[in-house]
């Protein structure tokens, strides 16, 4: 069946699901996604640990990941979705198909271009981005070698991502949202089944990272099809909507990523510090993204189409009301995982990753930079939902000048603490710089009328307040000592760290219950 042959997409769907169960479903998907990470991150622990070649892999992975955040989940996404949102408020199908098919050629057409550079100049990136490598001659070619296999991900899971934000603007979240489950267990299985084929046993990983980015487009294009909405790719850059989306990602590329330029230059500088400091960001990073994937990330895809939908209609008090929504979700879940990250930062370091070639040391260091991280974690996810709140709007000029601003002061931060606190200090300066960007957010949609107090708010502060005492309290009453948790063999810690996890979270939510707190005040549709 053709294209022009299949039934035309609504403009809009006749309800829309609601904002909680949205969100659940992708807190859901991202969930699965996050333990199958950390299931990931403990089977390259176990096989290669924290030492040189770790380090290698993980400065050749996140380039192009963290190009992949910048521009195709980060400024791409939040440009394109307000202007789809636009034609889709048109009702004019054959409009929303051609802005599809324009962006699919042009932004393929620049993808290509760039991964083709990158993998001829893959040494001069690697010097770039891990400068401190250079000393180490082996390790150094060993990343770049890595680079030229894994950069072709970028444009692979750039147009994944493309693809995601079409389904995401049709409130179809679950598929995007379960797609990143693909690249895990693409990596496990190249770690397993594809490490004793290897001359050089951790190419195994760089193989796998860039058949995972074939496998999650393909996995994604058959439910563009079944929307009507699979393209066919034009380049067309006089297209309006292309070029209104170029003119909204330039200054969004600063305005939504900031927190991913901080983490990498915690890399880069991470790269001069003793061996094994990249591995210990990693490893705490990996661990502290596991609330903000699920919460934070989750609530701001949803209200993203959301929100543009409710700017297209002049809806502005639902539109605040919605940012105040989506604020009101993050507290009540990020606050309390920020807690338990810093009281058990070395009982979960160790549950999960003290195997094979791990050692005590490697334990503690991560631990350090575990708790820095998890102190800006409530300031990662509030950033996710608040940036929505301008590019709904098309204004990326205010998200721009706060990113600047936060960004300079992540480098001076950098700068001043690594010495006294090394790896743990870049962990650390990201997070403060990370609480500058979103406040500064909160104030702008404040002053712009776009994010308004709702009633309760007081209360609603008070109620967590409580709730999240009670949980510190019964960490406190049950915790083990470090040196308890580092002696255990892995089925106790398993054990302990799941019985310390029900206990928290039942007694949190218990609290919030008997202080008032009930899901149907969450419940917006």
């Amino acid at each position: 069946m053709s294209q022009s042959e299949t039934p035309e997409v609504p403009s809009q769907p006749s309800k829309a699901p609601g904002l909680l169960r949205s969100s659940g479903v992708v807190g859901i998907m991202t969930m699965l996604s996050r333990v199958l990470g950390l299931v990931r991150d403990m089977v390259i622990a176990r096989y290669f640990g924290a030492g040189a070649s770790a380090d290698a892999f993980f400065v050749a992975f996140k380039i192009p990941n963290f190009l992949r955040r910048l521009f195709a989940e980060g400024a791409f996404s939040q440009a394109f979705v307000p202007v789809l949102s636009v034609y889709r408020e048109k009702g004019d199908v054959s409009e929303v198909r051609g802005l599809v098919n324009a962006v699919a050629g042009s932004l393929g057409l620049v993808l290509l271009g760039v991964t083709l550079v990158a993998m001829v100049g893959s040494p001069v990136l690697t010097a770039l981005f891990a400068p401190g490598f250079t000393d180490d001659p082996v390790k150094f070619g060993l990343a770049s070698d890595m680079l030229r296999i894994t950069f072709p991900y970028l444009l692979l899971i750039s147009l994944t991502a493309f693809a995601g934000s079409i389904l995401n603007s049709y409130d179809r979240f679950a598929v995007p949202a379960f797609t990143p489950v693909i690249l895990n267990l693409s990596m496990i299985g190249a770690a397993i089944f594809m490490t004793p084929l290897m001359a050089q046993p951790v190419m195994a990983l760089a193989w796998g990272v860039v058949i995972a980015g074939a496998l999650q487009l393909f996995f994604q294009l058959p439910f563009l099809m079944r929307l009507g909405l699979m393209p066919r790719p034009r380049v067309d850059y006089r297209h309006e909507g292309v070029k209104r989306i170029l003119k909204l990602m330039a200054p969004a590329l600063f305005g939504v990523s900031v927190s991913q330029i901080n983490l990498l230059l915690d890399t880069v500088l991470a790269s001069f510090l003793q061996t094994g400091s990249v591995s210990w960001l990693y490893y705490s990073d990996r661990l502290s993204e596991l609330p903000l994937g699920v919460i934070g990330i989750a609530i701001g895809t949803v209200i993203l189409p959301n929100l543009s939908r409710k700017h297209a209609a002049q809806s502005r008090d639902d539109f605040a009301a919605t940012v105040d929504w989506a604020v009101r979700a993050v507290l009540l879940i990020g606050l309390p995982a920020a807690v338990a990250l810093v009281m058990l930062a070395e009982p979960l370091i160790a549950t999960l990753f003290h195997y094979g070639e791990v050692t005590d040391r490697d334990v503690a260091m991560s631990a350090q930079s575990l708790r820095a991280y998890s102190l800006g974690l409530l300031a990662f996810m509030l950033i996710k939902v608040l940036a929505p709140g301008f590019f709904a709007r098309e204004d990326t000029v205010t998200p721009v000048k706060i990113g600047i601003f936060a960004m300079v002061a992540n480098m001076v931060l950098n700068l001043a603490l690594i010495v006294p606190l090394a790896h743990a200090g870049l962990a650390l300066a990201t997070s403060i710089s990370a609480w500058l960007n979103a406040l500064l957010l909160w104030r702008g949609l404040s002053k712009q009328g776009a994010w308004k107090s709702q009633p309760g708010a007081i209360r609603f502060l008070l109620q967590l307040l409580v709730a999240n005492l009670v949980l510190a309290g019964v960490i406190l009453l049950l915790n083990e000592p470090v040196s308890a948790w580092m002696a255990a063999g892995a089925m106790d810690r398993a054990a302990d760290m799941a019985m310390l996890v029900v206990a928290g979270a039942g007694a949190y939510f218990l609290a919030l219950v008997l202080a008032g707190v009930r899901i149907r005040h969450f419940v917006r549709r």
